[in-house]
């Protein structure tokens, strides 16, 4: 079936392609619009030519940032973002040998991975368990637990990026986030 997140069939090509990709489109999604965080590793390989972690990590900053920041950026901060995906480049080529894919594939359980997720830069718990949900609604990486570290992000529903298989889940996901924000302040 493959990734249907962007609302781009070439961008979801790459994170189809590539689980360093996947990993990226996670990490820039933050504080901006999901599927245009996701549009990220499609651009960076426009840009750039390759999303391969060694390339990326080995780039000139100033000059992998000046590529991160051309119109249409590949974030709404796409300094900062440019260094953070050159260190996740670094960890995963240092920690992983290149192959993001290791991250779930050598993970011991879901307790595990989800350590292991929340070692790299840009992701805290929240976004480690979305990942870990991610990872198991949409490729079937199911390790023992994952159920448990992710909590509600396990459920069925539309509660995050995990859940989006079309426009119309996308928008699902976006409506349950507004409303989780209004009761949010209505509690405050």
């Amino acid at each position: 079936m493959g990734f249907q997140i962007t609302g781009d069939p070439a961008a979801d090509k790459v994170l189809d392609d590539s689980a360093f990709a996947l990993l990226v489109g996670m990490m820039l999604d933050q504080q901006y619009p999901m599927e245009h965080a996701f549009r990220g590793p499609a651009k960076v390989l426009d840009r750039f030519g390759t999303v391969e972690p060694d390339a990326i990590a080995a780039a000139d900053p100033e000059e992998f940032a000046a590529m991160a920041s051309t119109p249409p950026a590949i974030h709404r901060f796409p300094g900062s973002m440019a260094a953070r995906l050159q260190e996740l480049a670094r960890i995963v080529e240092e920690t992983y040998g290149g192959d993001a894919s290791r991250l779930w594939t050598e993970a011991a359980d879901g307790k595990d991975l989800l350590k292991r997720v929340m070692a790299l830069p840009g992701f805290g718990k929240q976004k480690a368990q979305i990942f870990v949900a991610l990872l198991a609604k949409q490729l079937d990486v199911r390790p023992d637990g994952w159920e448990a570290v992710v909590g509600d992000y396990a459920l069925e529903g539309h509660r995050s990026v995990a859940d989006v298989v079309d426009a119309d889940s996308l928008q699902k996901v976006r409506d349950f986030k507004k409303a989780k924000k209004a009761a949010a302040r209505a509690a405050d």
